[in-house]
């Protein structure tokens, strides 16, 4: 997207709208901006009516965020004063990506908010890993062979059950002087699916926090394409320092990421912010997306309820691994449980390494619907 400053001075306003919304976690694409232009474009600005018409086609805000779209477009077009809708800025969800220097990454995270969401009782914090024996070693090495695979559009050579390489074959007989040879054949290759961690690093998970993101550095080491984000007050993409091979100095670099270690829990508004950044959510389509969570919304389940359906909708499979359900008594009884339910394909004990393990190393092989077990359970 170009900045304000090189358009066209009557076109940066609207340029900025669409930010100020981006801003606010309104889900917006790229294409959709260049649309509001071209729309303010075709209907002229004779009146602000029409303005407001062309973002509303365009920029197209859910339904039950209308009164929020209408309230920021008369706080920016008619200089209204903006009411707080969040909360305070120290309140709200902010993203945390690294990528390259920690200096220009920064900068870019805060001019991508796309999820800043309101959020309460924020405790930051830092944490650290001490060193203890690898316990993980065989999960990494099985692990990007047992994940789920998909066909892909590149083909690769093959002696039988393939089809036909026209081309190579004509080669070869025009090599060969006309000679017919055998025909060469091609497949399609298989490669593995992404692997998606979300990883909740509120107060109620401290005592499992360590061990999965040990289990998280397994993950990244081991599958061919694999990625960590952790949550709990704010969204935190930590991907980048768990490449690092050393466990220790990885977690170490992790932890000095991660800003709020076992604070509170807003599990749904940090899980739209990661929804509502376009880089990230492409991370979860078509992947494996294994969010590693107690499930214990605090406050309204209604956001966490949006995202849990958005992301069934993207991703391939996707699994709740709970420490609660190690408990044989454990049942998904919650307000906010019961509501995602449907949208789970997984509903797994997490309380241990080994049973994390054991179920991601299963990934690929066809299970009933989380709420078809639990129904039986129940």
């Amino acid at each position: 997207m170009r900045r304000p400053e090189d358009l066209p001075r009557p076109a940066a306003p609207f340029l900025g709208f669409a930010r100020l919304l981006r801003s606010h976690a309104f889900a917006i694409a790229p294409e959709q901006v260049t649309s509001f232009m071209q729309a303010v474009t075709l209907l002229g600005s004779r009146s602000m009516n029409d303005i407001r018409e062309a973002a509303l086609a365009t920029l197209a805000p859910s339904p039950d965020r209308r009164g929020e779209f209408e309230t920021h477009f008369r706080a920016y077009f008619y200089s209204d004063a903006k009411p707080s809708i969040g909360g305070k800025e120290e309140d709200e969800t902010r993203v945390k990506d690294e990528r390259g220097t920690r200096d220009k990454e920064n900068q870019t995270a805060r001019q991508e908010k796309g999820g800043e969401l309101s959020s309460a009782l924020e405790q930051l914090s830092s944490r650290n890993f001490q060193r203890d024996a690898d316990e993980l070693g065989q999960f990494r090495r099985k692990l990007a062979s047992a994940l789920p695979a998909r066909r892909s559009f590149r083909t690769t050579r093959t002696r039988s059950r393939g089809a036909l390489d026209l081309r190579r074959s004509l080669s070869e007989i025009v090599s060969a002087d006309g000679d017919i040879p055998s025909p060469l054949l091609r497949r399609r290759q298989a490669v593995s699916r992404k692997l998606l961690l979300l990883i909740d690093v509120s107060g109620s998970m401290k005592l499992h926090t360590a061990d999965y993101l040990k289990l998280a550095h397994a993950a990244v080491q081991g599958a061919d394409r694999a990625e960590v984000f952790t949550f709990g007050t704010r969204l935190t993409r930590i991907t980048s320092a768990l490449r690092i091979r050393d466990r220790e100095q990885a977690l170490a670099r992790a932890a000095a990421l991660v800003d709020d270690w076992d604070g509170g829990t807003r599990m749904g508004p940090t899980l739209l912010a990661f929804l509502s950044v376009p880089r990230f959510s492409a991370f979860a389509r078509g992947a494996c997306v294994v969010t590693l969570s107690d499930g214990l919304e605090r406050g309204s389940h209604a956001e966490l309820e949006i995202a849990m359906r958005r992301l069934s909708a993207r991703a391939f499979r996707l699994s709740l691994a709970s420490p609660l359900a190690g408990d044989p008594r454990f049942r998904p009884e919650t307000a906010a449980l019961r509501a995602i339910l449907p949208a789970l394909d997984d509903l797994v004990d997490g309380s241990s390494v080994k049973s994390l393990t054991d179920f991601i190393l299963s990934l690929a092989r066809p299970a009933p619907a989380a709420a078809s077990i639990w129904k039986r359970i129940s």
